[in-house]
């Protein structure tokens, strides 16, 4: 079985055991659905009317969160599982949200420059080759339309998950290709059943930048609990911070569309 058919079916089971990253919306959070899905302000206060992709985004909680910011929303998913738990959050809070069963590498079912943003939470270690993901992104989004995304960092793999004499060790090359989360200790960290592949910032970064788009900000989302036990979430996030999230937008002129010009980079203040 390839990896992307091994961690679909993983994230299947993830449904249907209600792990938490199958968990929808909260009704507290759609009380203030963008205070939920942007704290950081990167979306300017207001979405209404915005045409918006959630990217490998099921499980009932990205797309009912836009939806109810006012967004015109679809979710894009890989598992059908997954997908289902939107569907079913739809229906019980009336939600006009369109559910798409497709590969996050090959958005072919979409068209161009059709969304406004993209939102894509952490998938891009579920595969091998992040660029191909880009490169559809830049074609779905309008010229300015931005692409918010999240990742895992290189050193959240490649590290161990629980001290070893009183430090995290660096196990794993950064070249190692897959880690089966089935050979690991269960952890916050690790999604269960599933191959994860390490991507460098190279990869994830200037991918990006290839792509087509200027990145306009970026943050480590903070989880630090440094007294926490040992081996905990919140203490190895105190040593490494597991995950980046990069605010993009889509270039007029892109690679995407000229294989002339030139990718570009702005790390906002």
């Amino acid at each position: 079985m390839n990896i992307t058919a091994k961690n679909s079916n993983a994230w299947d089971r993830m449904a249907r055991s209600g792990h938490v990253l199958a968990t929808p919306a909260t009704d507290e959070e759609l009380r203030n659905p963008l205070r939920s899905v942007d704290e950081i302000g990167w979306l300017g206060g207001s979405i209404q009317g915005w045409r918006v992709l959630c990217l490998a985004a099921g499980g009932g909680r990205h797309g009912p969160l836009y939806c109810a910011a006012g967004a015109e929303v679809t979710v894009a998913d890989i598992s059908p599982g997954m997908l289902e738990i939107d569907r079913e959050v739809a229906m019980q809070r009336k939600m006009d949200i369109r559910l798409i069963e497709c590969d996050m590498c090959d958005l072919s079912s979409l068209q161009k420059e059709e969304f406004d943003l993209v939102v894509h939470p952490v998938s891009t270690c579920y595969i091998d080759r992040p660029s191909a993901v880009f490169h559809e992104v830049a074609r779905v989004l309008r010229t300015g339309g931005l692409y918010i995304s999240q990742h895992k960092q290189p050193m959240n793999l490649q590290a161990s998950l629980v001290p070893n004499e009183g430090n995290y060790v660096i196990e794993r090359p950064a070249t190692s290709g897959s880690i089966s989360a089935q050979a690991t200790l269960p952890s916050r960290l690790r999604e269960p059943g599933t191959d994860e592949i390490i991507h460098s910032l190279q990869s994830i970064l200037g991918g990006i930048c290839r792509a087509g788009f200027v990145i306009e900000d970026l943050v480590e989302p903070h989880h630090a609990k440094p007294d926490h036990p040992p081996g905990s979430f919140g203490h190895r996030c105190s040593y490494i911070p597991p995950y980046i999230r990069i605010k993009s937008r889509r270039l007029q002129n892109t690679v995407a569309d000229s294989p002339a010009s030139k990718p570009k980079i702005w790390l906002g203040d």
